[in-house]
Order: structure tokens, then C-alpha cells, then sequence
């Protein structure tokens, strides 16, 4: 075909074109997978950018972020002009000149190379295809790749092929505005908002000539150029910049003058602060939207979604704030508790020997040590015990201290911890989600994450089987010791439970008076009348989802749950009978602002309605009855206007787990104190029950929650119930005779003055603990 053009130089022209063509076509196909992926046009029209999805409170306080890239796009008027006069004058002069490919700037850029000057010939749009369709990663590349020197040629190919469809498609502004959205200014910053505030705490449209130029400057080398990490470089690059504008005619030579006298004026605190708050709660919804996010095949870290969580942000803030102020103060009692001496111990009190040292055997560090020395553990521990300046947490704030590995080791696992929930029990809307003392220290989360040992507070399941089948809270049971032999793994078993402070009255006394009172002889009778199959599969009809043992001490709480489940179970008693699934997210919001996904409660008539409007008079019984366990509440200012609370305290065995469920006519709150080392704990029920531990931050929430009529919890009854209450409930409480124990002390109670306080509802019973042997 080209042998009928007869004049050389225009066939030469035709199969240069001709071969230009070939080539085009073969790129776009990918022909035979030689050059790799090219982006089509509907990538062009849909180009994809990784978003960050942005979490925010019901109230639209935002939490927080998660991406891969921090990027938050903005549109052109949202962007200072400074940038982009710094951009035009310093990565492309001749932007508003060509299409995409600037031919003048290419041949010009050669030059420069030739005569030693290393200088960039891509253009603003060249450079957003690379960043927008990531033409320079791997798999992009295509087998012809694999040839030195062929790679580049092939990219930059099709680097300019995506420019010119770029342009095509888009405006300048468009054109540059995505530019500035796509780009990386380190420090995990994507895009112009990410960077402006992260390094000026503020707004793009606010940013003044230099700061424009030291972010246009991070751009030719974001490591070597990043004003955090080399702040003498970037102050270097940005009047680099600044003259390049003045060349470009933007600013004047004095102006250039005057500007470069400045110096970086940072202002970092924006990112450090988002990056400090609620981290539990961030980690919480991140996992509350696995499911979701697989089932719709939508990576929220690139969405650029807004989520709406149901956590009221200044409910929060109290939570937060009590849960601060009485930390600290139990942290101050554990560690006087144990004084000098070493708090971690077995069953029997006995210290649990290489404690400390087995923990540093977990340690990265000790690995990498051991390698060094050979596998010689003795000068391991030398440089483990080696004393060295460093920062700790404590409850008020980062501490600087002599410490070594091992010391710090201890320290960190002496540190109680706690979870925290409170939910509307009606709608699932959870109002405040406390994981914990410290996120950056402390990752687990101690509401859904962790499960401990329930104690006490699973014995309103055990009063409910048996409301449910069919005894009434004035049945009677007497306090008297209890034998209880059953099928162990290793055979016959004998159980014989005791009461927290070691006491019998053997006196009857209804079942309100006796869950009340939280006694362990009643509770381990009434399971044993129901069946202890009867009362896991109550409590799992209520919420419970852990796997529970069916023993004979289930009612006393061995098994390990956690606080969103205990919540959950303890809102079906106020609902009605129904539970209430926890919702966490209310909404999402996509980037066109279209709500694309809302949640709402499910609910399952698990109860009857009768048995569970009487499970929240039991459970008022606690501060009703006379040395009921939660009467410690009387403390705070909580019963304006006839106000009722019900509740229940927990503690497990040798003091480890200390809990409180509080419920209320509007919320539901559950409490979990303890050390995520279970063999550190407190010494007493002094010190360390639930009613003097985890009642306390239940209490200080309250009273201040009680303050804001706003937050929609305000003082008041119960609900009636809904459905005729056919059972006797109003029954009297007994007059109680309590037995001292043989080794009783000055601080036991005699028979005739405690018959006395009793009718007088002004003694606080010792809080129960778990005796049980499983």
C-alpha cells in the first residue's frame, strides 16, 4: 500500500502514522497482554478515587476517619488561588497552553537533560493519570515490561494517551482540581484538605501564599521536602517556589522578599487530635459494618462515606470523663492494696512464680535479644532489667520515668481497665460505648472483645426461669445450707455454695428479697428447682450469646460473656419481654449525599410480658429491700420526682471481675471493671466488689446524665405494665436472724442488731462474690 506513494518523505510521514495507530490500538487492547492495563473510557468518565468515609456522632460531632489514603475532596472554589498560582508556576508554566502533552515543555526538558539539569516534562494532566489510574504500579504493566527500558516508554505512552482523554473529557479546573484531590503530601495526607489541614489546621480556601508554596514544594519529593521531618529542606523548596511564582508573574519580587523571611508557622494539632478521639468507638463501627460492607461489596476505607453512629457525643464525654476521674482513683486503691508486694497470684494466694518473666518471654525484644546473646537467657534479663528514660501512661498523662523493660512490663499489666454501654432499650440506639482506659495502650475492647465472668449479675436469669415457670416473686425459699451433688467430668461431684459474707439466717424470704439480697444459698436452690439447662436457655432467650456451661453454679455467673450482651439481655426485661438488638450505625450517607443504607432494631418476643415487667420490680428490689446490693445508689442525687433505678452488682471470685447492670425507666448501662490479667486483682470485698467498684462509675454517669433533660433520660417511674399482672408480687420483707460464722470478728453483726437494721433498710450487705466449684 505505502509503494504507491511515491514520494519518500510522504511515506515515511504515513507509515510513521500508520505505525502510531497500530501502536495506540494494541496499548488500548492490551494486544496479547504485552502492555497491560490502559484505562477506557468509562474510567475516564468514572474515574475512582480511594475517599476517606468519615464517622460521625447522632449529633454531628465527627470521630473520626478510616482510609487507606486520608483524602477528602474538594471542589475548585473550595481551594485558595495561592495553590494553584503555585502549581501553574512551578509544575506546569504552559498548562492553560495544551492538551494534555506539552510538546514545547517535552523538547525542552531533553534539553535540559542533555546539559546535566534533571527536570520533569509531565504535565499537571499527565501527572493525574499516573496518580488517578496508577499507570506506574504492577499491575499495569504488561509482559513487555519485563525489557529494560521498554517499561517506561510503554507508561509513558500510555501516560500521555490518558492525558489527552482527560482533557477531551474535562475542563482545566476539573482537571486541576483532581489533580490536587489525588496527590500525596505524606504523612498519609491525600489530596489538598487532607494536607492543609495537617499541617496548617485548616481550610484550603484559607491557605496564604506560603503555605501553598511549601505544600506545592512537598510535591517534587514528599520525603526529602516534608516540613515535619526536614523542616531546613522544605523551608529550602517552598522559596524555591515562591520565586518560580514570581517568574510566573504572580507575586512581585518584593513580595518574594518579604515572604522568604517567614518561617514554616506549622500548626499540627488537627491531626492529633481526631487521631485521639474515641478510637474504641471508631474500632467498634469499623466492626459493626464488616458484614455490611462485604454483603454490598463497599471497602469503607475508600468510599468517602459519611457514617452516623447512634452515640450521643455528649453522653459520651461524661462517660468518658467519669470514667476517668474513678479509674484513677481505683487504680490508686489496687496499688495501695498490694504496696510493695507482687499482686499477681494464684487460686490460693500463692505468687505465680517467672510471672513477670514470662510475659517479657512474649516480647519481640526478647527474641531479638536472644539471638544476640546466643540463646543465653541470664543476659537477656540484664538488658531487660536495665533502667533507661522513658514515657509511660498513667491516669495523669504520659509520665516520664527511670524505668527498665521489666518495669515498664509491670506497670502496664497492673493497669485496671473497664467497658461501658449504655443503650435505649426500646430502639437498640446505643448512647455511649467506652472500650476501655487507653486505645493507643490497650487495643482489646472490653464491650464486645473481651468476656469476663458474669458473677452476680446473671442471677436475675435464674429468677426469671423461674417467673417463668411459674413461681411468683413472693414464692419462698429458706437460707440454709445447701448440698448439691452432681455428674462432674471426673465423676461425682459434691457443690456446696456459701454466702458472700459466710452467714445463714435460715429464714424464708421471698424471691424479690432474696435476689435483692443476692444470696448464693437461694440463688443455688431456685436453679437447682428449675433445672440449670433452664436457666442458660433463659438467658440466652434474652441476648446472652457466649457458649454457657450448664452447671449447677450457672446462676452465679462462672461463664465468660461480655458487656454489649449483658446490655442487650438485661433491655429485653425492660422491653416488654422483646429483645432489642444493639444498633450501633444509624445511617449511611454516600458521596452524593444519598442516604444508601439505614438500620433499625429487631425485635423477638422472647418472654412474657407480665414476667418481664416483674423482673424489673425484682430488680428495683435492690434498693428497695432492706440491704439490697445496689442501696450504695442512695449516695448520689438520683431520685428527684419519685425516680426508680433497678440494677445489680457483680463480683466474681478472689475480687477479679467487678460489674454493674443499671436499668431505668429511658436507658440501659452495663459496667466491667477488673485487669485484663486475671491474676491481678483486688484483695477484699472492701475494696474490690462490684457495689464499691463498678456501681460507683454507674452512679457519677447517672447523676450527670440526670442533669440534661436534653439527652431524652430524665427522672420518672417505670413503665405499668401493659398486660394484667395476674401474679402475687407485693410481699413483705422478712424479719432475718442472721448466724455469725465460727470465726467471726468485732466487725460481724449480732443477731438482735441486725434484726434492727434490717427493718430499718439501713445496713449494706457485703457485696456477694462466686464461691462456685465447677
Amino acid at each position: 500500500m505505502f509503494r504507491r506513494v511515491k514520494n519518500r518523505f510522504v511515506r515515511y510521514i504515513l507509515i510513521g502514522i500508520y505505525a502510531v495507530v497500530l501502536l495506540t490500538c494494541a496499548v488500548q487492547l492490551n494486544f496479547l497482554g504485552l502492555f497491560g492495563y490502559s484505562p477506557t473510557q468509562k474510567d475516564i468518565m468514572l474515574p475512582t478515587l480511594n475517599v476517606a468515609s468519615e464517622v460521625y456522632t447522632a449529633d454531628s460531632v465527627l470521630i473520626g476517619r478510616y482510609f487507606d489514603e486520608d483524602r477528602d475532596p474538594v471542589s475548585f472554589d473550595s481551594i485558595s488561588p495561592n495553590v494553584i498560582n503555585a502549581l501553574i508556576a512551578t509544575e506546569d508554566i504552559r498548562f492553560y497552553k495544551h492538551n494534555g502533552i506539552d510538546f514545547l515543555g517535552l523538547a525542552s526538558g531533553i534539553i535540559s537533560t542533555i546539559k546535566g539539569d534533571q527536570r520533569g516534562a509531565s504535565t499537571i494532566t499527565q501527572q493525574l493519570a499516573k496518580n488517578l489510574f496508577k499507570t506506574r504500579y504492577s499491575h499495569s504493566q504488561g509482559y513487555l515490561s519485563k525489557i529494560p527500558g521498554v517499561r517506561i516508554l510503554i507508561t509513558k505512552y500510555k501516560e500521555w494517551m490518558t492525558a489527552y482523554k482527560l482533557e477531551s473529557k474535562y475542563s482545566k479546573k476539573d482537571i486541576i482540581t483532581m489533580y490536587l484531590n489525588t496527590v500525596s503530601f505524606s504523612n498519609n495526607a491525600y489530596g489538598i484538605k487532607s494536607a492543609s489541614q495537617r499541617y496548617f489546621n485548616k481550610q484550603p480556601s484559607s491557605l496564604n501564599t506560603n503555605e501553598s508554596a511549601l505544600l506545592v514544594g512537598m510535591l517534587k519529593g514528599t520525603t526529602i521536602y516534608n516540613p515535619t521531618r526536614n523542616p531546613k529542606n522544605a523551608l529550602q523548596r517552598r522559596n524555591t517556589v515562591l520565586g518560580q511564582m514570581q517568574k510566573a508573574g504572580y507575586i512581585s519580587e518584593e513580595e518574594v522578599a518579604q515572604l522568604a523571611q517567614d518561617s514554616l508557622k506549622l500548626d499540627l494539632s488537627f491531626s492529633d487530635n481526631v487521631d485521639a478521639n474515641d478510637s474504641y468507638l471508631r474500632s467498634a463501627v469499623y466492626r459493626w459494618l464488616d458484614k455490611w460492607s462485604q454483603d454490598n461489596e463497599i471497602d469503607i476505607n475508600k468510599a468517602g462515606l459519611k457514617i452516623y453512629t447512634t452515640i450521643d457525643s455528649k453522653m459520651q464525654a461524661i462517660a468518658e470523663k467519669v470514667v476517668a476521674s474513678k479509674m484513677k482513683e481505683l487504680q490508686r486503691r489496687l496499688k495501695n492494696a498490694w504496696g510493695d508486694s507482687e499482686p499477681w497470684r494464684d487460686k490460693d494466694g500463692n505468687v505465680i512464680p517467672e510471672f513477670l518473666e514470662n510475659h517479657a518471654r512474649k516480647l519481640p525484644v526478647y527474641n531479638s535479644l536472644m539471638k544476640r546473646f546466643n540463646n543465653n537467657e541470664d543476659s537477656v534479663f540484664q538488658v531487660l532489667n536495665r533502667k533507661k528514660e522513658m514515657e509511660v501512661f498513667t491516669w495523669d498523662g504520659m509520665e516520664k520515668v527511670d524505668f527498665s523493660t521489666m518495669d515498664s512490663l509491670k506497670h502496664y499489666v497492673m493497669m485496671l481497665n473497664t467497658g461501658m454501654m449504655a443503650m435505649d432499650p426500646y430502639n437498640g440506639e446505643i448512647k455511649v460505648w467506652v472500650g476501655g482506659i487507653n486505645h493507643q495502650h490497650y487495643k482489646f475492647d472490653h464491650v464486645n472483645q473481651s468476656k469476663r465472668q458474669a458473677g452476680s449479675t446473671f442471677k436475675p436469669f435464674v429468677y426469671l426461669a423461674a417467673l417463668e415457670s411459674g413461681m411468683t416473686p413472693c414464692d419462698k425459699f429458706t437460707d440454709k445450707p445447701v448440698r448439691i451433688e452432681f455428674e462432674g467430668k471426673d465423676g461425682p461431684e459434691v457443690w456446696e455454695p456459701k454466702n458472700a459474707d459466710w452467714s445463714l439466717s435460715y429464714s424464708e424470704m421471698s424471691l424479690r428479697y432474696a435476689m435483692a439480697r443476692s444470696l448464693n444459698t437461694i440463688t443455688a436452690q431456685v436453679t437447682e428447682a428449675v433445672g440449670a439447662n433452664k436457666v442458660v436457655e433463659t438467658a440466652y432467650k434474652c441476648g446472652i450469646d457466649s457458649k454457657l456451661q450448664s452447671v449447677p453454679s450457672v446462676g452465679l455467673g462462672p461463664n465468660d460473656v461480655s458487656v454489649y450482651e449483658m446490655v442487650k439481655a438485661y433491655s429485653t426485661f425492660m422491653n416488654a419481654g422483646k429483645t432489642t438488638d444493639p444498633i450501633l450505625v444509624s445511617k449511611i450517607v454516600d458521596q452524593d449525599g444519598r442516604v444508601i443504607a439505614s438500620f433499625k432494631t429487631e425485635h423477638k418476643q422472647v418472654i412474657s410480658p407480665e414476667n418481664a415487667w416483674l423482673m424489673t420490680y425484682m430488680l428495683r428490689g435492690t434498693l428497695e429491700e432492706p440491704r439490697g446490693t445496689s442501696q450504695a445508689l442512695w449516695e448520689w442525687d438520683l431520685f428527684k420526682e419519685n425516680n426508680e433505678i433497678g440494677g445489680k452488682t457483680g463480683t466474681s471470685s478472689d475480687y477479679v471481675d467487678a460489674w454493674y447492670m443499671g436499668v431505668t425507666k429511658d436507658l440501659v448501662a452495663g459496667v466491667w471493671v477488673g485487669c485484663d490479667e486475671q491474676s491481678i486483682h483486688f484483695k477484699n470485698s472492701a475494696t474490690g466488689e462490684g457495689s464499691k467498684t463498678a456501681l460507683p462509675i454507674y452512679a457519677m454517669f447517672m447523676e450527670e446524665v440526670y442533669k440534661h433533660p436534653e439527652f431524652g433520660v430524665t427522672f420518672g417511674k417505670f413503665p405499668e405494665p401493659t398486660v394484667e399482672i395476674t401474679k402475687t408480687y407485693k410481699c413483705p420483707s422478712p424479719r432475718i436472724v442472721i448466724e455469725a460464722p465460727a470465726d467471726s470478728t468485732d466487725s460481724d453483726i449480732d443477731q438482735s442488731e441486725s434484726s434492727e437494721l434490717i427493718e430499718s433498710g439501713g445496713l449494706n450487705s457485703t457485696e456477694e462474690t462466686t464461691t462456685e466449684q465447677q
